[in-house]
């Protein structure tokens, strides 16, 4: 595939520093991607699992060092601190080695339009079941996601496309489609209620677009189950891509390592997360 050229990508949930982390598809989008703008729309890092264990991957490392280098080029990068990487919102106003960090944005398309940008944790105490039904599904989700690694190494072994067990899993479970209709409802309502033609979120793992409510509502999906991205062409026109139909990788094309402890050392890359607080109590 060649170059992808366009004014906006918005890219979400990557989770970093995590074994189910898809780096390598992420790696190869970045180093394709032409833009003027790249929007990090939350969970980036996860920092509350990188405090009880780092996942470091070569993959891993490349896709932070490309961001960079992207921001050194004069790229305007933009990172809204997630749920999963919320100490980051600590930083709020500030740039880091030219990335900016801001709790929200307001996005002009090229076509006049305004997007209300923002991760969507906001919204976990409005349209969340019991905190007991969340923690089964919580568990559940891990237990496919751990099964999910070996058939995605069988099926890179059989050099089939990759696909993902967990976002298979969430179609057939009716509970987990109420979620995300509630979530989409809270977003589409606060997007119309503050006068913004449309709201760009992620936080979900549920890429998407379609019109509710008399406003746009985006999903950038995630890079653990989808490998997704919203983008912006140079007209204005919003549009979703799914690298894992445009790549196929093979079993080898990863080399991983990992850290394991109490306190796992931060990969030299990270040193400056282990200036920032401790995250507080973990919350749906």
């Amino acid at each position: 595939m060649r170059s992808l050229d366009c004014r906006t990508a918005f890219v979400s949930d990557v989770h970093l520093g995590t074994r189910d982390c898809r780096a390598d598809y992420l790696l190869d989008f970045l180093q394709r991607l032409d833009c003027e703008r790249l929007v990090l729309v939350g969970d980036i890092f996860d920092l509350w699992a990188m405090r009880r264990r780092v996942f470091w991957t070569t993959a891993q490392a490349a896709v932070l060092e490309h961001v960079l280098a992207l921001a050194d080029r004069g790229i305007d990068v933009v990172y809204i601190p997630g749920n999963h990487d919320e100490a980051l919102r600590s930083l709020v106003g500030s740039e880091i080695r030219g990335v900016r960090i801001l709790r929200d944005l307001e996005h002009r398309t090229a076509d006049g339009r305004r997007f209300l940008v923002s991760h969507g944790d906001q919204f976990d105490a409005e349209v969340r079941h019991s905190r007991l039904q969340h923690l089964m599904g919580d568990l559940g989700y891990q237990v496919l996601l751990r099964l999910g690694r070996w058939v995605d190494r069988f099926r890179r072994l059989l050099r089939l496309p990759y696909w993902s067990l967990s976002a298979w899993a969430k179609t057939r479970v009716g509970r987990a489609r109420d979620y995300i209709g509630r979530f989409e409802a809270a977003a589409s309502r606060v997007a119309r209620d503050r006068g913004f033609d449309g709201h760009i979120v992620g936080h979900i793992h549920k890429a998407g677009i379609h019109s509710r409510d008399g406003v746009l509502y985006c999903n950038t999906g995630d890079w653990v189950e989808h490998c997704t991205a919203l983008i912006e062409d140079h007209g204005g026109f919003l549009h979703l891509v799914h690298w894992s139909d445009h790549v196929r990788l093979d079993a080898s094309d990863t080399v991983q390592t990992a850290c394991d402890s109490q306190l796992p050392p931060l990969p030299p890359e990270l040193a400056w997360l282990g200036a920032l607080p401790d995250p507080v109590t973990q919350r749906p």
